[in-house]
């Protein structure tokens, strides 16, 4: 089975938003859980066709069999910050250790580098050890902590990292 990576375009709003609401479910890595991300399809759309105005801009899938599988996002910045550009990523859980971060990950940087990017930020989990090593065998490194970044259900608080890829 062939593993395809492309560019989002709005027609895929509604599986984006299926997509999210099974990854939300399957990890506490993200911002979200079951309920998915609180977004209409229509919305989603909207967003997917302002990321794809700007060039710099990008939203990826991972599909399998027409199925989204992961997905990563650069959100470039402007003006005296246009040199950097915010990153995310999520694979389904049962595609995970399977290298689709990996194409995902280096789909994001070929077009940063295209796009004269210098610098891709990300927030990730202090204990997200599968992550992380991802990051840093692509360079990432660390460049700070943020203390009490996610409060979960259970009142508990969670740090995050911040890393960094110069390119």
């Amino acid at each position: 089975m062939d593993i395809i990576i492309r560019k989002a375009q709005p027609e895929d709003a509604g599986a984006i938003i299926n997509y999210m609401k099974v990854i939300g479910s399957e990890t506490d890595n993200l911002s979200f859980g079951s309920e998915g991300f609180p977004i209409s399809q229509e919305e989603e759309a909207g967003l997917i066709h302002e990321k794809n105005k700007s060039p710099r801009n990008a939203l990826f899938l991972a599909t399998k069999n027409e199925r989204i599988i992961g997905k990563a996002s650069i959100e470039a910045f402007s003006c005296r910050m246009a040199h950097r550009a915010e990153f995310g990523i999520s694979v389904v859980k049962a595609e995970w250790g399977r290298g689709i971060g990996r194409k995902l990950l280096e789909t994001v940087i070929q077009h940063a580098k295209l796009h004269q990017i210098e610098i891709i930020e990300l927030e990730v989990r202090s204990d997200n050890e599968r992550a992380i090593r991802l990051y840093n065998n692509f360079g990432f490194v660390k460049i700070g902590a943020y203390p009490k970044y996610f409060k979960m259900n259970d009142s508990s608080y969670v740090d995050f990292d911040l890393m960094n890829l110069y390119l």
